[in-house]
């Protein structure tokens, strides 16, 4: 149908879900969700009331966290490899934005003596 589909859903990083939806969404308790914000493994945008707000990429990273659990890596274990895959893809991005400006660059020839 015209109008429907991709246009109609949040962007990636937009925070659009209550609690009890993106735990749902998730498929985990709603305490489960808060004692992941306790343990700084997520968090989510808070309304100026106070509400949590979920994101796309907030339920991505809670699918990561789901399936790290269901590998029976404790929470501290947790919160130290996504550290790392966060670390390691600000890396990547940096790289290509140099190798991106690079590619952009005049060549020059070599230096004249």
């Amino acid at each position: 149908m015209p109008g429907h589909g991709q246009g109609h859903l949040p962007r990636a990083g937009q925070a659009v879900y209550a609690i009890s939806v993106a735990a749902e969404l998730a498929g985990v308790g709603v305490q489960t969700l808060r004692l992941y914000e306790q343990h700084g493994l997520i968090t989510p945008v808070r309304s100026s009331g106070g509400t949590r707000r979920y994101s796309g990429d907030d339920l991505a990273r809670l699918a990561r966290i789901t399936a790290l659990t269901g590998q029976g890596i404790n929470l501290a274990g947790i919160a130290r490899i996504l550290d790392l895959e966060d670390a390691n893809a600000a890396l990547r991005a940096s790289n290509a934005a140099l190798a991106a400006e690079q590619a952009h660059r005049p060549q020059s020839g070599p230096p004249h003596s």
